[in-house]
Order: C-alpha cells, then structure tokens, then sequence
C-alpha cells in the first residue's frame, strides 16, 4: 500500500511547472507579439534587452513540465503528442526562430528588419500553437484502447482558433505590464496606453471562450453548474485582478499591472483545471489511467526534488541580478 499518492505528487509537479512556464516565458513572448507595433526601432532594442537576460532561464519550465510529462504519464505523451504534431512543431519552430533573432538581430545592420520579422513570428506562432493545444486538451481526443485514431487535423477547430487568439491577447497583456514595469519614458507611456485594451480584450476572448467551453464537453457544464460554490471563487478573484490591472494602469501604478495580471492567469489556470480534474487524456483517462509504475515515478521524483531548488534559486537570482529598469542604450547586449 502506497504511504503518498506519487501519480497525485507528479500532477502537482508538472502543473507547477506548467503555471510557471506560461507566468515566466508568457512575457517575453508577449513583448515579441508586440514588437512590430512599437513606437520605434530604438524601443525595440529596450524591448528585447528587458528580456535577454531571462528569457532562455524561462524556458527551463517547459523542458521541466514536458520531461516530468513523459516520464510520469507517457499515456499523455503517447495520445496527445500524435494528435498534435502539427500544432507541437509550430510552437517549437516558433521558439527557435525567436531565440536565433536574440542574437543575430544585434549584430545584423541592413537585415535587422528580417530578425525583427523573426522574433515577432516566432513569438506569435509559439503563443498561438501553445494556446490551440489548450483548446484541444479542453475539446478531449478520440482514442481507443489508449490509442489516438484521430485525424492529423482534428486539433483545429473553431475553438482551438479562439484559445490560440486569447493566448496571444493574454501573452501581450502580460508583455505590456512587463514593460511598464521595466521601463521608463516614452515606452512606457506607450505600455499603459495598450494596456487597457488589451485587457478588454482578454476579458472578452475569455467570457467567450468561458461560456461555449460547456458545450464542448457536457463533463464540463456538469462540474460547474452542478457544484455552485466554492469553485465560482476563481472567476470572482479572476475579475478582481482584472479590476485591478485596470484600477493600477489608471493610477500609474509600475508593479502592481504585471502582479496582477499573473494572478489573473494563474486563476484562470486553475479554473482549467477545475473544469477537468482528474482528466489528464479528456474525456476517458484520469491521471492514474496515464501514469507509469509507481517504481518508475518514485525513482525520477527523488532526482526531481534536487533539480526544483536548484532552478528556483538560479531563477530567483537572475531576476535579482537585472532588477531595475532598463533603459535605452543599455542592456544585456
């Protein structure tokens, strides 16, 4: 007899490393998104430089969460990844055409536009596949016997477009309140100033997004309309921090936007996970259906317990070494 339950304790591991993926590289993703509509070439390079120091570190969660992913619930990797080739390469193409243009986009001169262009794509296209794969996860996927029969394409519908949309909108908010809270002057003026429409717009591909999920998937209205309480304190702290964000942006506040609009994600986060638990392959396989030997699981999560510090210090002092503001002219580069 099991003393913990190590299927429940790698759950845990891998949505945290999830959550802190999405938080960590959700920004820099975002400041690529808005990298074409900045007010200059001058603020691009304030731009990137906010980031280049942290953005690789960042992405350190998502080797954590996939690793952690096949290694303790390869049903997931064994269903989703072949329903989601397609989407999965466009987000790993994304991420390397925008971690090449860290480099060479300082050092070219009559290219840079082409290294701007390569960011910015690379930056949209990983954000809009990351949110698809939500989108399908949400939509369940067609399997027998613990096998997906579907089609290479089924993953793009309606609903996945809208997922992928509302990622990009809620990447950008979080890219815009990292510049407020980053920068100065003239850039950031122009980060409050997106800053409110972009979170109306987040809201509204959100409500949406919220109210036709039910009817992807009838597991779904039954577990928020048949439960009504404590669970509809997530979207009521989801609209708090949306206040929030609007209540700092309209007082000038620079730390409070970016703060809050991590607490609005990781609400929302955990509204996802509500609406699925235990699901991890919806609608047929809980996350005790998907997991491996509890001798394999034990094993990895004792290797586990040494990596997580060290990538929680080393992060945490990253970001201490770069605080402050950046300004034009300095920077990583």
């Amino acid at each position: 007899m099991e003393v913990f339950d190590l299927a429940l304790i790698w759950a845990f591991i891998i949505g945290f490393g999830i959550i802190m993926y999405v938080l960590m590289d959700g920004f820099d993703l975002g400041i690529g998104i808005l990298f074409p509509f900045a007010p200059s070439e001058e603020d691009r390079d304030t731009m990137m430089n906010s980031v280049a120091p942290v953005w690789d570190g960042n992405e350190t969660w998502l080797v954590l969460g996939g690793a952690g992913l096949l290694a303790a619930f390869p049903m997931v990797y064994s269903i989703i990844l072949p329903a989601m080739y397609i989407g999965v390469f466009l987000m790993l193409a994304g991420l390397i055409f925008r971690g090449v243009a860290f480099e060479f986009r300082f050092k070219a001169r009559s290219s840079r536009y082409l290294w701007n262009w390569s960011f910015a794509g690379g930056s949209t296209i990983a954000t809009f596949a990351q949110g698809a794969v939500v989108g399908a996860y949400i939509q369940g996927f067609n399997t027998v016997d613990g096998v997906y029969v579907g089609g290479a394409l089924d993953w793009l519908t309606p609903f996945t477009v809208l997922t992928g949309l509302g990622t990009l909108a809620g990447y950008a908010l979080l890219g815009s309140t990292w510049l407020i809270l980053k920068t100065e002057g003239r850039l950031q003026d122009w980060a409050y100033r997106i800053t409110t429409p972009l979170l109306f717009t987040v809201l509204m591909v959100f409500g949406i997004i919220s109210v036709w999920t039910p009817f992807v998937d009838n597991f779904v209205w039954e577990r928020w309309f048949s439960n009504l309480g404590i669970i509809w304190i997530l979207p009521a702290i989801t609209l708090l921090c949306a206040f929030q964000i609007w209540r700092s942006v309209r007082n000038r506040f620079e730390g409070m936007p970016f703060v809050a609009t991590m607490g609005l994600f990781i609400t929302t986060y955990l509204g996802l996970i509500v609406s699925r638990w235990p699901y991890v392959v919806p609608p047929d396989y809980t996350l005790w259906d998907a997991a491996s030997a509890p001798e394999a699981q034990l094993f990895l999560l004792l290797g586990l317990l040494f990596v997580i510090p060290i990538i929680l210090v080393y992060t945490a002092w990253t970001y201490w070494v770069f605080r402050g503001k950046v300004r034009a002219g300095e920077g990583y580069h």
